[in-house]
């Protein structure tokens, strides 16, 4: 019976697996496609926003042609416009901002005669009316002629038509050239391929409007449009497990979940990767991607009429498409195939486990009934248990019974004695285990001993790691320090000295002559002034030096003093200059500081003393202007810039942040920054940070670090009680 069951119960999983698979096949096919029809709607928004401006500015222009027709333009012409010593004809350089007005920029050969100065200072204006609200959306608004003149709004680039070179020829650009009759007829808005601005990085198409007047091509309207966030969220939001695409007609891919740009500037082609495996792998990561990228690329070429949706058996995936109006580009949804038959399979399950629970309650019930019919016999197996359970092994059953109970009640007299014995044997084990119990126990203190002794040489070890690498920073600048001073003493140019004397020495007879009438008599004494001033200025240079060798020096043995009382409590505090203590801890780095070519920019609020543990605030701000510096290697010598700003919170704090614009920390870093033994430098031990850390909260502050990413520099903030000397005095 239990296998009628079981069958049963498997054809019950088939059928609810086939069921279940078509009709979640049916619901993800409707959902897929109404999907990406929204989807589409909602991202060629910016697409048909742009072909409406175009319409009004071109409208716009006409109106501008016309008014200004009834006007001589040559004294305005002039007033804004300036020919250059190489030809061109650009913007007047006298109170030009590239960032709030129009840029021009006019070939040499352009005739500037009336119709063409009508024509430019009409697109100027309407450029300079309507391009600031149109930036909101579009990175740059502009207009090309067809003499070649360039003209734009375009804030980002404010130099751009000053830098360009008088040969510079608009006309040959593809934004222009869509434009020409030859290559749109019809004289509608046309878009370009996608490509990476080579300055700011960002992706972008252009898209061009044609302005004719009276038959005649007066002008082309473009936009450039920011695309990097149409290609985010190409790659980001989509239907859980699915994946958007994003591509043109001719082959060129904008958007894909494993797209890797060459850095090339120009987009991927699917096309051109035709025979080049090589290729495709490194911009889709592998053939096979590029395989289906291209079947799914030839099905939307070759599609009927209105389907949208299709099912690729080659990779069994589910693909919905729409085109969006404005580019006509292609926007593909896939849905792979897993993702529909997981639910169904997940209730196919069900189901089975189900059936499983009512096999095993049939077997239950079965189970119950025997137990009811074989009770009685075992009554007496029991009550004998109950005796051997309690220490009593005299047990009297009933072995006469040939059958299978009389064969358990003998097994079971068996057992009985067998416990019996193995209990005395267990007995006299317990006894034998207490002794090695106690053995065991003084073992066990004596290694907790060996442990307590081995964490205690462990926390001096971090004490002494933290001196080494506090000192470590300062004799680093000790060092730097006096190789400074022996390079200026090796500079002092004293041989002079020697041949000036050599040669008053061979004029002793005529010296008076000498110093008064010959030409290099005329110079020693100008000489001998001018070197002793050197000297002089070169004596306090070297003292200043080793002046800093001794702020140094006294330092190590302050923070030595510190690690030595590090365990004690209370901490000694005192009154403190904030704004001195920063200061000396660019003192201490600023040989270092000097030699990585590094600026330092203060923004320092003069605060009354405060009270504070000296010593350890200042190990904490060597350490971190010390990392700052390390951290702008990467970073070239004319840009290395550290912010040190100190000022008093709104909660009675005092905060002082260290920002540098170097390398940056990567978020998941942030959390281990602080942590003993961390380090991202190949030469850093991974101490400084943590013992600064600890210290700061030893004095009831904090210390923290934000940073934007790699690349974008970091920020460390020290934050500490505000507690004014006077009044803890």
């Amino acid at each position: 019976m239990s296998v009628r069951i079981a069958a049963v119960i498997l054809l019950s999983t088939l059928f609810s697996y086939f069921h279940m698979l078509h009709t979640l096949r049916t619901e993800a096919l409707v959902q897929l496609e109404q999907h990406v029809s929204e989807r589409g709607q909602r991202e060629e928004a910016i697409f048909v926003l742009a072909q409406d401006n175009h319409a009004f500015l071109a409208k716009a222009l006409g109106e501008r042609i016309r008014d200004l027709s009834h006007e001589d333009p040559s004294a305005r012409f002039d007033e804004l416009f300036v020919r250059l010593p190489d030809g061109s004809v650009r913007n007047r350089p006298e109170g030009f901002d590239g960032r709030r007005m129009v840029q021009v920029f006019i070939p040499p050969t352009v005739v500037l005669d009336t119709a063409f100065r009508t024509r430019l200072l009409a697109a100027y204006d309407v450029l300079n009316w309507y391009s600031p609200a149109l930036h909101i959306r579009f990175v740059t608004t502009f207009m090309i002629l067809p003499e070649g003149v360039v003209m734009g709004y375009a804030p980002d680039v404010p130099t751009w038509t000053r830098d360009l070179d008088a040969s510079y020829s608009a006309t040959d650009a593809e934004y222009f050239t869509i434009s020409r009759l030859e290559h749109n007829p019809q004289r509608q808005t046309a878009w370009t391929g996608v490509f990476e601005e080579v300055l700011s990085r960002t992706w972008l198409a252009a898209v061009s409007t044609p302005v004719d007047l009276d038959g005649r091509h007066i002008a082309t309207i473009g936009h450039s449009v920011f695309l990097n966030e149409l290609m985010a969220r190409t790659r980001n939001e989509h239907l859980p497990g699915a994946y958007n695409i994003l591509f043109r007609d001719d082959g060129q891919l904008i958007a894909h979940p494993s797209l890797k740009q060459n850095g090339s500037g120009k987009a991927y082609n699917i096309l051109s990767t035709a025979g080049q495996p090589g290729d495709a792998a490194s911009h889709l990561g592998s053939q096979e991607e590029e395989a289906r990228l291209r079947d799914l690329f030839d099905w939307t070429r070759t599609r009927e009429p209105g389907q949208n949706v299709l099912e690729l058996p080659e990779s069994g995936e589910y693909v919905a498409v729409t085109r969006l109006r404005g580019p006509g580009w292609n926007l593909a949804t896939v849905l792979p195939g897993h993702m529909v038959s997981r639910p169904a399979f997940q209730a196919a399950r069900i189901v089975l486990l189900l059936g499983v629970v009512s096999l095993l309650l049939e077997l239950a019930i079965m189970y119950w009934v025997l137990q009811r019919q074989i009770s009685r016999p075992l009554a007496a197996f029991t009550e004998a248990t109950d005796k051997v359970a309690a220490g009593d092994f005299q047990v009297g059953l009933n072995t006469s019974r040939g059958d299978e109970l009389g064969q358990l009640a003998r097994a079971f007299q068996l057992m009985a004695g067998e416990v019996r014995r193995r209990e005395e044997a267990l007995r006299e084990a317990n006894e034998g285990l207490e002794l090695r119990v106690d053995e065991r126990t003084r073992e066990l203190k004596d290694v907790h001993l060996e442990l307590v002794q081995t964490a205690r040489r462990a926390g001096m070890a971090e004490i002494a790691t933290n001196v080494l690498h506090n000192v470590g920073n300062v004799l680093n600048s000790v060092y730097t320090s006096a190789q400074l001073a022996r390079e200026r003493m090796g500079g002092m140019r004293l041989e002079q000295v020697g041949r000036v004397a050599e040669l008053l020495e061979e004029r002793r007879t005529e010296l008076s002559t000498f110093l008064t009438q010959d030409e290099r008599g005329k110079n020693v004494l100008p000489f001998l002034s001018r070197l002793g001033a050197n000297l002089l200025e070169e004596r306090q240079r070297i003292t200043t030096l080793l002046d800093d060798v001794g702020r140094y020096t006294e330092h190590v043995g302050d923070i030595v003093k510190v690690q030595q009382n590090y365990a004690r409590t209370p901490r000694i505090q005192e009154s403190v200059q904030l704004v001195g203590l920063v200061e000396d801890a660019l003192r201490i780095n600023e040989a270092g500081l000097l030699r990585h070519q590094v600026k330092v920019q203060r923004h320092l609020e003069a605060l009354s003393p405060v009270l504070a543990d000296k010593h350890k605030t200042l190990m904490i701000l060597v350490n971190l202007v010390s990392n700052a510096k390390y951290a702008m290697d990467a970073v070239p010598a004319g840009e290395r810039i550290v912010t040190v700003t100190l000022e008093r919170t709104a909660n009675e704090q005092v905060r002082i942040a260290i920002h540098d614009n170097g390398m940056g920390i990567a978020p998941e870093m942030l959390n281990r920054i602080f942590q003993y033994g961390f380090t991202t430098r190949d030469e850093g031990h991974g101490f400084g940070l943590h013992s600064s850390a600890l210290a700061a909260q030893e004095m009831g502050g904090s210390l923290t670090v934000h940073s934007d990413g790699p690349g974008k520099g970091a920020t460390f903030t020290l934050e500490l009680p505000y507690v004014l000397a006077v009044e803890a005095a």
